[in-house]
């Protein structure tokens, strides 16, 4: 095989105004989205891809009390953990504006839920196909709680890859409910997540 190609890095976009920013009378349409899943699964890092703004993190190291509690098997390099929520915020169109809360993953902040999903029109579970397991606590409580969510499979260096239907078969996950792969570092996976969820909760929106 020939040496690799060079890859040439996309130019930053240019700010754009949007119609809202140039005309006082207007305003965004502001919409709450939930990025929710198992800990260690990405949660943090999706939001921080797309965010605006500098995202707001509610951080706090891991102790040795904490390591006795969480399983770090699959993330031995993390050293932090979110305690409360993160928060963000993408202008995805003209006139949407989106605000994104992550949850804290660990059963422990489980009580936060309901406050942090109040007012959402969506959610996003993340997945690791490492730790399936461990997003079946956020399947249940959107399941039950009806808000519309989709599935994102992030994926990790490592990770064995798996076909979407055998993911899909070992979530029980119904066939309404889009199932994606991506990378929570990127930006563009993660945007084009959210228009996925934008759309499927629309399409859950009663005409």
């Amino acid at each position: 095989m020939g040496a690799a190609l060079a890859v040439r890095e996309a130019p930053a976009p240019h700010p754009v105004e949007r119609g809202w920013q140039t005309d006082r009378t207007r305003a965004p349409h502001a919409t709450k989205i939930v990025v929710a899943g198992g800990f260690g699964v990405g949660k943090t890092t999706f939001v921080g891809s797309v965010s605006e703004i500098t995202p707001l993190r509610t951080e706090a190291a891991m102790t040795a009390a904490a390591e006795t509690l969480d399983d770090l098997t699959a993330t031995p390099r993390k050293t932090t953990t979110t305690v409360a929520m993160d928060f963000g915020r993408i202008t995805l169109d003209a006139d949407l504006v989106l605000y994104l809360f992550g949850t804290p993953g660990q059963k422990r902040f489980w009580f936060m839920w309901d406050d942090l999903v109040r007012g959402a029109i969506g959610a996003v579970v993340m997945a690791d196909t490492r730790r399936l397991a461990e997003c079946f606590p956020a399947l249940d409580y959107f399941e039950t709680s009806g808000l519309p969510y989709i599935v994102a499979l992030n994926h990790f260096e490592g990770s064995a890859r798996h076909e979407p239907e055998a993911v899909r078969e070992a979530l029980a996950l119904p066939r309404q409910v889009p199932l994606v792969t991506m990378d929570a570092r990127q930006r563009i996976a993660v945007v084009d997540t959210l228009l996925i969820l934008v759309g499927r909760a629309l399409d859950a929106t009663p005409g």
